[in-house]
């Protein structure tokens, strides 16, 4: 027993420390957002220009959460049966048996080069996510906010300028920002980001010009999750439509500090693509939901895929499945009046699998309201509001009639309540208390009269 205590104090007494020595060793990189406390309602990485560039350097950060849960779960309404048991054959609807217990730690790994004067290279690594057990890259691209060229031209374009190229996360609306990543959730007053998750890495590149609060951009990627120069098989698009098409998206908005104590951003940003090999809009996580296990159905292996197709990394979100076909818009508000923040999304999207004919619609709101308070704002109280309606597709009949669609749209809705305290600035705990229920879906689905409730507890350790 002293033996195990002394174990834990040593962890304990490193993850105080650690980021601590670790930050006053790193050297200076400009223009990147920071990964403790300090980058917090940060959205597009910040425009530098008093830094001095003086030689190439190399800085490492890091992100570490562990979560405790106590979460429950049912589906009532479901055809609660075992595979094979009805004609024709349906998968079992009976939900995976889950305990309060400790979740599967997560941890990320930054390298940001400085390689000449704004000229910035990142690479993030997940060395330990839910969705895969190896250490893997989430990707890696370059930053220009100068250019090595000489001339006015190009001293005037890039004091409003920053281009990105690589294989990088999307900048399509503003959510994305204030998720949850991985080892990376100390943005995240909360434990998850929406219900229907906005989040993709593609490879492409994009501009974003800023001036006097405005700000837009524009971006170009492949459209799916990774490279890809092969042909599209017909048994993976049976519409007969074969091409792959760019994800082209735009971002516009106003972002600016109207009073000392008053910060007001508005946004408005447009996804599409019109044929995709594979895109992951909506189910592009490269690491894993912080609601382990809730509301999937069971299995004999808890890292199999269920019967309904849905990784087990992703638990309590919902995938509209768009891989083919795409259009998304999405508007976001954000005001920060001293110690209270107040972010909303609205969502509209479009689109289909390769098995479908027609589009399908979703539509997703959402709103948070967080305070702060402390000297620094070190604690904080929050709540949130999101609600997802959509089109089910059904694409697994085993009929061979093909895909049905139901006539009804189903709905999920979430409400959480948190609250947090940071112990420094790269150490957070905090906790909450989450609702979610499933509406409207058909019996044979295992969501029917679904929903899960109860408290996670996360420490998080960013520097």
């Amino acid at each position: 027993m002293k033996s195990t205590i002394t174990k834990y104090s040593m962890l304990m007494l490193m993850a105080g420390v650690l980021p601590a020595t670790v930050m006053a060793q790193q050297p200076k990189v400009a223009n990147i957002r920071a990964y403790d406390k300090t980058g917090i309602n940060v959205f597009e990485d910040p425009k530098d220009t008093i830094t001095t560039f003086d030689g190439m350097k190399i800085k490492f950060g890091a992100g570490f959460t562990q979560q405790f849960q106590g979460l429950k779960h049912k589906n009532p309404d479901a055809l609660n049966n075992d595979i094979g048991s009805f004609s024709p054959a349906v998968a079992g609807n009976r939900l995976k048996i889950i305990t309060p217990g400790f979740q599967t730690a997560q941890a990320n790994l930054y390298m940001d080069v400085q390689l000449a004067d704004g000229i910035r290279l990142n690479i993030t690594s997940y060395l330990s996510s839910k969705h895969h057990n190896e250490t893997w890259v989430k990707g890696g691209y370059i930053q220009f906010d100068k250019l090595p060229f000489k001339g006015q031209v190009w001293e005037d374009l890039m004091k409003i300028a920053t281009i990105k190229i690589g294989h990088f996360e999307i900048d399509y609306g503003d959510q994305h920002f204030r998720r949850s990543d991985g080892g990376q959730a100390i943005y995240n007053p909360f434990m998850e980001g929406n219900i229907v998750d906005e989040y993709a890495t593609e490879i492409g590149g994009q501009i974003l010009l800023r001036k006097n609060g405005f700000f837009g951009l524009l971006g170009v990627t492949n459209g799916m999750i990774k490279g890809n120069v092969d042909s599209l098989s017909a048994a993976a698009n049976p519409d007969g439509d074969y091409h792959k098409s760019p994800s082209v998206y735009l971002k516009g908005g106003f972002d600016k500090q109207l009073l000392p104590d008053v910060r007001l951003r508005v946004s408005a940003s447009y996804y599409g693509n019109q044929s995709s090999g594979d895109n992951t809009l909506f189910g592009g996580d490269r690491s894993g939901s912080n609601y382990q296990f809730v509301m999937e159905q069971n299995s004999a292996n808890p890292k199999s895929t269920t019967g309904a197709g849905t990784p087990l990394a992703f638990s309590g979100r919902f995938n509209p499945g768009f891989s083919k076909k795409i259009n998304a818009v999405m508007l976001n508000g954000f005001l920060k009046v001293k110690g209270f923040e107040l972010f909303g999304t609205y969502e509209f999207a479009s689109g289909r699998t390769a098995r479908e004919t027609d589009t399908r619609d979703v539509k997703q709101f959402a709103i948070d309201g967080v305070y702060r308070f402390g000297k620094t704002e070190d604690f904080f109280i929050g709540a949130k509001y999101n609600t997802v309606s959509a089109r089910l597709a059904n694409n697994a009949t085993g009929t061979g009639a093909g895909p049905v669609v139901f006539s009804d749209d189903v709905k999920v809705n979430r409400v959480a309540g948190a609250a947090g305290w940071f112990m420094t600035k790269n150490i957070l705990l905090k906790g909450e208390y989450v609702i979610q229920k499933y509406k409207d879906f058909p019996v044979a689905d295992f969501r029917a009269g679904g929903e899960f409730k109860g408290y996670v507890i996360e420490a998080v350790i960013g520097f």
